[in-house]
């Protein structure tokens, strides 16, 4: 995973995102939008991935491009599950967590993602000027990509809570806003994890 992520933004820092903040959504407790968030999951499904990496690497010589291919599932397939955990892991922190987001905040940043005229660079705006003002009331004893990370999918989780129609946009622009602003902090916490017993991960 390391080699192929950290290359700069591309198809598979996108499809690492969207793993990540789907499987935050997933993972969240007490959730309004299990619905639509199955039907996303079925529009983009995880395992697909694999099939499509290996469709672009055929070679003329069958055998080794079967190899080659069986070797990229593995590897992905340890990819996938760190992301995962990642996601759980903060998934579960962001419940404790939620209750300090005022409502307010969220319906304001609910009603910006209902304006069609807005763009997805305006949206994105929208998400970091509100996750700024959630930072500044969060307690600064936590690692703050850590904290930056988990609020993002947390507001997301909060505006798609809030409407459940509006799920698909956050969704995107959040991994639009991970993909530009966390990844490298991403693919460096999934080396701490591969490395390491998830159960030992600080996530507090």
């Amino acid at each position: 995973m390391d080699s192929e992520v950290t290359n700069g933004p591309g198809l598979r820092d996108e499809r690492i995102t969207n793993l990540l903040v789907f499987g935050f959504l997933q993972n969240c407790s007490n959730c309004n939008f299990h619905e639509e968030l199955e039907a996303l999951g079925q529009d983009m499904p995880m395992q697909a991935y694999l099939q499509e990496d290996c469709d672009d690497e055929l070679q003329t010589d069958g055998n080794r491009a079967s190899l080659s291919c069986m070797g990229r599932i593995e590897a992905d397939s340890e990819s996938q599950e760190v992301i995962q955990n990642i996601a759980r892991c903060l998934a579960q922190l962001g419940d404790q967590m939620e209750q300090s987001i005022h409502p307010r905040l969220v319906n304001h940043l609910a009603l910006q993602f209902m304006n069609v005229n807005l763009s997805e660079e305006d949206r994105r705006q929208c998400l970091a000027a509100a996750l700024q003002q959630v930072m500044q009331t969060f307690p600064k004893d936590m690692e703050k990509e850590k904290t930056t990370l988990m609020l993002t999918m947390l507001l997301a989780k909060k505006v798609a809570d809030h409407t459940p129609s509006l799920l698909r946009d956050v969704f995107r622009t959040t991994v639009n806003f991970i993909k530009q602003d966390l990844f490298t902090y991403v693919t460096n916490l999934a080396r701490e994890v591969r490395t390491s017993a998830v159960s030992r991960l600080a996530f507090r």
